[in-house]
């Protein structure tokens, strides 16, 4: 409870013509702050702690006690009342955090006190000196002897007590920082969750490094990259869809546990769990394989929800609780399709009773052939039922170029997919690192380019290269950062991503 009550803005947000008239007024206080030499815009102000810190240290005060200390610190103006003698100012630091400050006439003077009445608006940054007390009332607060703007608001805050649209949050994410705990929430989320995604490498010796983003030649994944131009060179440059390729010639050189968490650029669509830009954890492990590096990934996964959450178990932004502990399940890509569709579908399945079924089931396929038409079929039939993570196995080969043939199956790879929460949260292989094998995935893909399929790779000499002078054995992966965020927090893609791309 306040010791007054908070002065707020009108119920609905103020008209463009409203906030003209505000801004008007307030670059006009501006004026007459610096004319008058107390600074609009001070290079700085003797804070001596935080908000944070004084509601640490002296949060268990009682009514009217007082701490004795003379502190100095800073937060915008979230509240405030400003009549007769006693002025009550709310301030609230970039965490959320907030405490009460009260400028009397006993303490700051006449003066001073109609200064502050004049100049102070919500949203200016404040700062005030004077002694932490606990008022009447119980209020935390500062007795405030000194005070000065910190920074003029030119523009009035959106209403602090009515939900930010969901263009504003997403065109304007500063004020949804300002307003909204739980964008701070999601900032803080992040933080921590790339932490101890580093935290668990380091763990297991794995080297962090940086690889290009801008690529004479896009690959490691299907994707359609966006296209630049290089004046220095002048070339055309894409770019990247993903790090593979080079993180592999990491390996080749000699760094047997090597990750990048990076940005990548797809120019395909935007939706709840895709953006054109976006962050990605790639991980390669030498002589590992795609069971080992799904049981990394696991622990990835679950290390991050302790962080976050001190459980395994995480509650999403809608109170629903996900339980991402314990072993995860692992299905089969054909076997789990061939229970779901009611026949059996296997690598040897002709493509045209795969397309006849497709063509039942009313799912479309773009330039069909049997793996994509396997894989289409899949996320049609089995998908929607998946609940708790599981790793899906064993993927058709014509959609895995990069892909290591499986052990033991024909027709198959050694890849996963992993699901949580209904979407694919992260990949897996174990490694093609045979040159020749390589070359030929190569030269298949550059056919169905050559046949109108833009997502396909290009034959990269230079990587092929590389494989020729031996990669060991190894298992990799690959996970989206934002998408990680959505299993920890239940929220749309474009939410955890702090400045997304907007139209």
């Amino acid at each position: 409870m306040t010791d007054a009550p908070a002065a707020t803005l009108t119920p609905a947000e103020p008209t463009d013509d409203e906030v003209s008239e505000q801004k008007a007024v307030r670059l006009a206080k501006r004026e007459r702050l610096n004319e008058s030499g107390m600074e609009a815009y001070p290079v700085s102000v003797p804070v001596t702690t935080t908000i944070p810190a004084v509601r640490a240290k002296w949060g268990h005060l009682q009514a009217d006690e007082v701490s004795g200390e003379t502190v100095g610190l800073a937060g915008r103006v979230v509240h405030l009342r400003n009549t007769g003698k006693l002025c009550f100012v709310s301030l609230q630091s970039g965490d959320g955090s907030r405490i009460q400050a009260m400028i009397s006439l006993a303490n700051v003077g006449e003066q001073s006190l109609a200064d502050f009445k004049e100049y102070v608006d919500l949203g200016d940054h404040l700062f005030v000196s004077g002694e932490v007390i606990s008022s009447r009332r119980g209020e935390l607060s500062v007795m405030a002897t000194g005070w000065k703007i910190a920074s003029k608001a030119v523009l009035p805050l959106p209403n602090l007590h009515s939900e930010l649209s969901e263009e504003t949050r997403m065109r304007s994410r500063y004020l949804d920082l300002i307003v909204r705990e739980q964008a701070r929430q999601v900032v803080r989320t992040r933080a921590l969750t790339m932490a101890s995604l580093r935290s668990t490498f380091a763990g297991r010796d794995f080297l962090e490094v940086e690889t290009p983003m801008l690529q004479t030649i896009h690959g490691g994944a299907a994707a359609r990259p966006f296209v630049t131009h290089s004046n220095a060179f002048d070339t055309e440059l894409y770019l990247r869809i993903a790090p593979e390729l080079f993180l592999k010639r990491a390996v080749v050189g000699g760094i047997d546990r090597v990750f990048e968490i990076n940005r990548n650029f797809r120019n395909e669509g935007a939706d709840s769990t895709h953006s054109p830009e976006f962050a990605m954890l790639e991980a390669y492990e030498s002589y590992g394989d795609y069971t080992s590096i799904a049981e990394l990934t696991q622990t990835l996964v679950q290390n991050a929800a302790l962080a976050v959450a001190g459980s395994h178990v995480v509650t999403w932004a809608d109170g629903t609780e996900y339980d991402l502990g314990g072993e995860w399940d692992r299905i089969s890509m054909y076997e789990s399709l061939s229970a779901a569709a009611g026949l059996s579908i296997t690598p040897e399945t002709p493509v045209a009773e795969l397309q006849a079924l497709a063509d039942r089931e009313g799912v479309e396929v773009h330039l069909p052939n049997h793996g994509k038409l396997v894989e289409e079929l899949w996320e049609h039939f089995v998908k929607g039922s998946l609940v708790r993570p599981t790793f899906v196995l064993d993927f058709p080969v014509e959609t895995s170029p990069l892909t290591r043939a499986h052990r033991s199956i024909p027709g198959v790879v050694e890849k996963w997919d992993l699901y949580v929460r209904g979407f694919e949260l992260a990949t897996g292989y174990s490694e093609l690192v045979d040159p020749v094998i390589q070359r030929e995935r190569f030269v298949e893909q550059a056919k169905q380019a050559a046949a109108g399929d833009d997502e396909a790779m290009r034959l990269d000499e230079e990587f092929l290269r590389a494989l020729e002078f031996g990669m060991p054995p190894s298992g990799g992966m690959g996970m989206g950062i934002d998408r990680l965020l959505m299993a920890l927090t239940g929220l749309g893609i474009r939410e955890t991503i702090l400045f997304p791309l907007v139209k």
